[in-house]
This record gives C-alpha cells, sequence and structure tokens, in this order.
C-alpha cells in the first residue's frame, strides 16, 4: 500500500485545515483508515477512523471540531480541521492495517499559532 498525505501548513488559532490522503495498491474500499499525529515530545496518537462502511471515532478532544470522511471512487480519506488550536499542533499521518501490519503515510506538518 502506498499513502501520500498532503494539506497540512501553518494557521492561526480558529482556522481550518483539509487534510487529503491518496492511497494506492489496495481495494481501499474494503479497508477501515485512520488519522493518527504526533507532537514534537509525544507518543502518536490515534485522531479519528473510519470503518470501510463509513462508521467514524474520533478522539475526545477532536469531537465536534474534525470530520473524517472518505472518497471511495477517488481512493482518498480526509481529515476536516475547524476550530484549530495550537495544541493541534503536530504531525499528522494517515493509516490503515494491511496484512497484519499498520502502514503509515510520510506524514504532513500542522502548525497552529496563537
Amino acid at each position: 500500500v502506498q499513502l501520500q498525505a498532503s494539506g497540512g501548513g501553518l494557521v492561526q488559532a480558529g482556522g481550518f485545515l483539509r487534510l487529503s490522503c491518496g492511497v494506492s495498491r489496495i481495494m481501499f474500499g474494503a479497508y477501515d483508515m485512520a488519522w493518527y499525529r504526533q507532537a514534537p515530545g509525544k507518543e502518536r496518537e490515534l485522531v479519528a477512523s473510519i470503518t470501510s462502511g463509513g462508521e467514524t471515532t474520533y478522539e475526545n478532544s477532536v469531537k465536534g471540531r474534525f470530520t473524517i470522511f472518505r472518497d471511495n471512487y477517488a481512493d482518498a480519506v480526509y481529515l476536516q480541521m475547524n476550530s484549530l488550536k495550537p495544541e493541534d499542533t503536530a504531525v499528522y499521518y494517515c493509516s490503515t492495517v494491511e496484512r497484519g501490519l499498520i502502514r503509515w503515510g510520510q506524514g504532513t506538518l500542522v502548525t497552529v499559532s496563537s
């Protein structure tokens, strides 16, 4: 599988960004997808996930602000991030599990200034 994330950048607190992750070399529609993030000095954490059937889950701190969705025709998963806070600053990774192993994209940096 190949995972190509994009859409990160610098934004002021209260702003928004949409992350995109293009996926190739798998039957995308059959796979659950997720977004993780890793802030400086912290462990990587799950931000949001979406099943192949479209069910979603969110980390508590992003509920109501972030939305994960997928486009099975475009083989892509997205993370719409609204009302961004400085504590959302991190490298964001899209991921999936293939053959029992978690696969990561290269990450995209989101920086939220106060």
